[in-house]
């Protein structure tokens, strides 16, 4: 097994040497002696892990020297975590030294039981960390399509969906909960249709007062209403030879319904006010959060519309139904807000990671989008944990109370344990078997009696 790089910044030849005795079976130990040469050695990046005593010369009796190089290792090597070690009776400079950015520390004389305790510890954060940095850096890569991004089964049954439906001319509709990206999914049918090069023309049915729907959708001749000084191209005539979207499409009234049903029909409309059937190429995509077979029955939605625009059906999963994707989505949320706002180097804590996991979603992408702002909206510095993102409370425990047995509750926490550490690793198989201390063999076995398809 390869041993992990350590980097031991000591100016007491007795004490490193020590260390590298004590420490070597399971570590690969570097000894610098002053500040200058642990600089050369910080500046290659290649030590996950470094033991920074604050004694240094030219000042070893103080902790001048010691500070000054951790407050410029951040800058060296950024990733690096640094465990101070400090005397027994000075208290004062660990604590600041933790404030620094120091991932923990230690006191002399060393108890080396303990150290390899800090180490093993510390070792286990960066591996974390690195994993989730990996992860940030495959958003833009890997388990992304026309801009919609997820590695979960369900997301690559939405995709390879998406692609079938493109293919066609047929009108789709999109169903699915607020926030979980049906304007996406619109788009990616889109983009990847033979209309592409032409307009998508957006339109929430919802969000435009009704007398003035009509007039929005299929446009006005001068004089058709008070008001109505010239004439006005519709959204449909402005979407000639590409597509329209209907969001919301269950907000529509009764009377709109009729003549969309119309233009499905014929593929003719006429504006307000005027006389001329005008003929349209125009592919109809709806979307909705409501259940509209639920809404037919009520009578307040039209039946025949129902069954011309659900020609090609879509579901685009809840949040929840794909929680693996929720720490891809975290992170390049996280890398495209921090970008915007031109900061650099934040991330999640540990704990902010499995409050991100455990919390259920009702809001969806959305609402996961939305924290994330909170977040760096009320939190300047480089590390945001659950309370900045509203998710102190978030609690596995809700869930577990459901299970009626204990072995399910193993099982569901098993599975969950499973799913992050694949999360954490871009589904590689080794990465997680690794994080989870067992052997790619044994992950497999689980992947399979548990039913995870990666």
């Amino acid at each position: 097994m390869k041993k992990k790089r350590l980097l031991v910044i000591e100016d007491e030849i007795s004490v490193a040497k020590q260390l590298k005795w004590a420490l070597g079976a399971e570590y690969e130990i570097t000894i610098a002696t002053e500040a200058d040469q642990a600089r050369s050695f910080l500046a290659s990046s290649t030590f996950p892990v470094v033991t920074l005593d604050l004694g240094l010369p030219p000042y070893p009796n103080t902790s001048q020297e010691g500070f000054r190089l951790l407050e410029e290792i951040n800058s060296l090597s950024s990733q690096t975590k640094v465990i101070v070690i400090t005397g027994n009776a000075e208290e004062e400079n660990a604590v600041q030294a933790i404030a620094l950015g120091a991932a923990d520390f230690c006191v002399k004389p060393i108890d080396l039981k303990l150290l390899n305790i800090i180490l093993s510890r510390t070792f286990r954060i960066y591996e974390l960390e690195e994993a989730n940095r990996r992860l940030e850096q495959q958003t833009g890569r890997a388990g992304s399509f026309c801009g919609i991004l997820g590695v979960s089964s369900v997301m690559g049954n939405l995709f390879e969906c998406i692609r079938q439906m493109s293919a066609t001319d047929y009108p789709a509709l999109i169903t699915g909960d607020s926030g979980t990206g049906k304007e996406m999914a619109a788009s990616a049918i889109h983009s990847l249709s033979s209309r592409a090069k032409e307009p998508m023309v957006i339109i929430n049915c919802g969000a435009i007062p009704e007398n003035l729907l009509e007039s929005e959708l299929f446009g006005h001749e001068k004089g058709a209403f008070t008001g109505a000084v010239g004439r006005k191209i519709g959204k449909f005539e402005q979407a000639d030879k590409g597509s329209v979207f209907l969001d919301e499409i269950g907000e529509l009234p009764l009377a709109l319904q009729v003549k969309i049903l119309r233009f499905l029909q014929e593929g003719t409309v006429e504006r307000l006010g005027g006389t001329k059937t005008i003929t349209l190429s125009v592919r109809i995509i709806a979307a909705t959060n409501i259940n509209l077979e639920g809404a037919v029955k009520e009578g307040s939605f039209r039946e025949d519309l129902f069954y011309r625009l659900n020609v090609v059906p879509l579901r685009v999963p809840s949040l929840r139904e794909r929680g693996e994707d929720i720490l891809l989505l975290a992170h390049h949320f996280l890398r495209e807000e921090t970008e915007t706002l031109g900061r650099r180097q934040v991330s999640f804590s540990l704990s902010a990671i499995s409050s991100l996991t455990a919390y259920l979603w009702p809001g969806n992408v959305r609402e996961l989008q939305n924290r994330i702002r909170r977040a760096l909206g009320t939190n300047s510095g480089r590390i945001l944990d659950p309370v900045d993102l509203g998710l102190e409370d978030a609690s596995i425990e809700h869930e577990k109370t459901k299970l009626s047995t204990l072995k399910q509750a193993r099982e569901a926490a098993e599975i969950d344990v499973i799913r992050r550490a694949l999360a954490l690793s871009g589904s590689n198989i080794s990465q997680a078997a690794k994080l989870l201390e067992t052997s790619r063999p044994t992950l497999h076995d689980l992947l399979k009696k548990h039913g995870i398809i990666l």
